[in-house]
């Protein structure tokens, strides 16, 4: 029988609040965080809404200890990560083999927009430490040396579903023996080249966005990160803590269908969702609550939501997108809502999914609109699904 790997430590920094206590009460007292730009310099303030992080970089910094001058992503990672590290209750780092299995899909592309900017004004002119740190890889090794951890560090870019992929990436480090604990998920800022790609797609809503709603128009675009903290078994028994959560299932598929839209009958959702029940050896009528990968686009509500069918077969259980809060948080979004899914799953609660007026005509359910307290969850699926058809399901369970 394959050993258990067991959640001990939380961290994550999203529009709707700088640490997971913060996160907690905005998505009980149902505050979103999108709303118009600030922080990010772009033609498209007034125009678009995202989900920005409330904090600017040099107070970023400060909480993570690190130079002003970096990237947004690596400051944000940084400030979760090591929320999550200090959650885990691990004191000494020397005597475990840790690693760092960290997603984004941005890199440094804020600081290299910067210098691109400044060089079209003057060739002259522009800082070449701007650019040093585009690559997605560079932000995982500057956060790994801030915690500390070098002896296994490395970067998971698979788009939208990236920090689930390094979550489970871990989990088959720790079960192979190859790591005691892991730190895994991943960061994503806001960045003018995603807000001008996705826009490109005509995928964003110029309002607010409606997952799963018959008039959903597209997904605002956020930031953040979010990162668990995974030991071995016989890690969790050295803590001086009951770990949060089992990771029970895990699995990743490709539907193989298109570069940016996944199969309309849920072919890749599916899969993968069955193959995360079949690793934690459940059946569908176990999972207590969903959390949706749910962005608002039309295409991804039809797929995940055709996928949602085909497998619960009438018998649904409790559903949302959390995206209503945080935006879609893109190579952040896995760990994020990981951190979500272990949340409630410890307080026993469905998030609401904001913003839910008309039921999608074609489907024979809706999200939950409302707070769900007090209820009976054992087993939480959560869904992160990713360009290219790279789809990707997690299974928390109760410890």
């Amino acid at each position: 029988m394959e050993s258990k790997v067991y959640i001990a430590g939380l961290g994550v920094i999203s529009a709707i609040g700088n640490n997971v206590a913060e996160n907690l009460a905005s998505l009980k007292n149902s505050e979103a965080g999108i709303g118009a730009i600030s922080n990010l310099n772009t033609v498209h303030k007034g125009e678009i809404p995202v989900a920005e992080v409330k904090l600017t970089n040099a107070q970023l910094a400060e909480r993570a200890g690190l130079n002003t001058n970096i990237s947004r992503t690596a400051l944000l990672s940084s400030v979760a990560a090591k929320e999550a590290l200090d959650d885990s209750g691990i004191k000494d780092l020397s005597e475990i083999k840790i690693g760092f299995i960290s997603a984004n899909t941005v890199g440094g592309m804020d600081k290299t927009e910067c210098f691109v900017e400044d060089f079209f004004k003057d060739p002259q002119s522009g800082d070449l430490e701007d650019v040093r740190n585009h690559g997605c890889g560079n932000i995982t090794e500057l956060v790994a040396d801030q915690l500390g951890i070098n002896s296994y560090v490395t970067t998971i870019s698979t788009a939208c579903s990236s920090s689930a992929n390094s979550i489970f990436y871990a989990a088959r480090l720790i079960r192979s023996g190859v790591l005691d604990a892991a730190v895994a998920g991943g960061a994503d800022a806001i960045t003018k080249f995603t807000l001008n790609g996705f826009n490109t797609l005509m995928i964003l809503d110029r309002d607010l966005c409606k997952p799963f709603d018959q008039d959903r128009r597209g997904l605002n675009i956020g930031e953040g990160a979010g990162y668990v903290v995974l030991v071995s078994e016989k890690i969790a028994q050295m803590l001086d803590k009951k770990p949060y959560a089992i990771l029970a299932g895990y699995a990743n598929k490709n539907d193989a269908f298109h570069q940016t839209a996944t199969s309309p009958d849920g072919d890749g959702p599916l899969m993968a969702m069955q193959g995360a029940l079949a690793k934690a050896k459940l059946n569908s009528a176990d999972i207590s609550y969903i959390n949706l990968h749910g962005t608002g686009t039309p295409n991804n509500d039809q797929s995940e939501g055709k996928a949602v069918e085909r497998m619960f077969e009438g018998n649904y259980p409790p559903m949302s997108s959390t995206k209503t809060f945080t935006g879609h948080t893109l190579g952040a979004s896995g760990g994020i809502e990981a951190v979500f899914s272990v949340l409630a799953l410890n307080h026993g609660l469905v998030f609401p999914n904001l913003r839910f007026e008309h039921q999608m005509q074609d489907m024979p359910f809706a999200p939950q609109t409302t707070l769900l307290k007090d209820q009976p969850i054992n087993h939480v699926l959560s869904n992160s699904f990713g360009f290219g058809g790279n789809c990707t399901s997690l299974i928390f369970s109760k410890a």
